[in-house]
């Protein structure tokens, strides 16, 4: 008599902390299949997509998609609808208290009373991630950054230059990406999360990762998984930053810790910060 024992899929933990996440990868949710492919990507993060990706027809079961998969051992976060759909409520409703559950982007927002309602109809404890994606959203981010809830902003550019008729030149969205980093300091948040290079250029992307960087962004939505190497590249300490880090740190050691004039505090907290993301992200010192 012949057995046959089921095994289920085995799915990694994700090492990196949320806050510091780099690449987070968009999977419509109405693709099932490639759940478990993007869970063992390269993506710090992985977010279900009931939102933009799914035609209004097939809401319900994306979400369906999504709640079976999470209770089946998954782990990811979602991105639900925006507070003024009618797909909201529900998306609250059934996402709630399910298992493997990380947290929510809100899609659209607009307001922190859309943060913290949706805060607060999930169970008061998942945490949300406005995506700020309208000229409205940017101008209210300071007061959404500091919603009750509100985890870490993200920047909607596709949706935010329809909405403003606005070029995607760096030069053009240098206003919105620095007051998304503006405001997640007055909230207290971790960098925010850029929006996604569509295509598959992957030396345009790299370009754009690095305008990322520079302006303050410390994450970038992904539309693929192939994405997702050069985005955690771009945005780690690269190993020259990390041996400087740690000389300085071992100066300073061996200096008994003493400030000796006004540029150790600034590049004390540099080098502490580059070291702090190197042990995270694993980038060794160039020799």
């Amino acid at each position: 008599m012949t057995s046959t024992i089921a095994t289920e899929t085995v799915r990694p933990e994700r090492n990196i902390p949320a806050e510091i996440a780099r690449s987070w990868l968009l999977v419509n949710a109405m693709k099932p299949e490639l759940f478990d492919q993007s869970a063992v990507s390269r993506a710090d993060s992985i977010i279900l997509d009931i939102e933009d990706a799914v035609d209004p027809s097939q809401k319900d079961q994306a979400r369906n998609n999504v709640i079976d998969w999470l209770t089946a051992g998954g782990k990811a976060w979602v991105r639900i609808n925006d507070a003024t759909s009618p797909f909201w409520a529900d998306d609250l409703a059934g996402l709630r208290g399910t298992p493997g559950l990380l947290g929510v982007m809100l899609a659209k927002t607009e307001s922190a009373d859309q943060v913290t309602e949706s805060f607060h109809r999930m169970d008061g404890k998942t945490p949300v991630i406005p995506l700020v994606e309208s000229a409205l959203g940017i101008e209210e981010a300071n007061h959404i950054a500091k919603a009750q809830g509100a985890f870490r902003l993200a920047f909607g550019s596709g949706d935010f230059r329809r909405d403003t008729g606005m070029a995607a030149t760096p030069e053009a969205m240098a206003y919105p990406r620095a007051k998304l980093v503006v405001a997640s300091r007055v909230g207290n948040l971790p960098g925010p999360i850029d929006g996604p290079t569509v295509g598959t250029n992957h030396p345009i992307l790299r370009e754009q990762t690095g305008i990322t960087v520079m302006m303050g962004m410390t994450g970038k939505l992904c539309l693929a998984i192939d994405q997702t190497p050069v985005i955690n590249e771009v945005i780690s300490p690269t190993p020259s930053d990390v041996a400087w880090a740690t000389d300085f740190m071992n100066d300073f050691e061996a200096n008994g810790r003493v400030i000796r004039d006004g540029s150790d505090l600034p590049r004390l907290g540099r080098a502490e910060k580059i070291m702090k993301l190197a042990v995270a992200f694993g980038v060794q010192p160039a020799l």
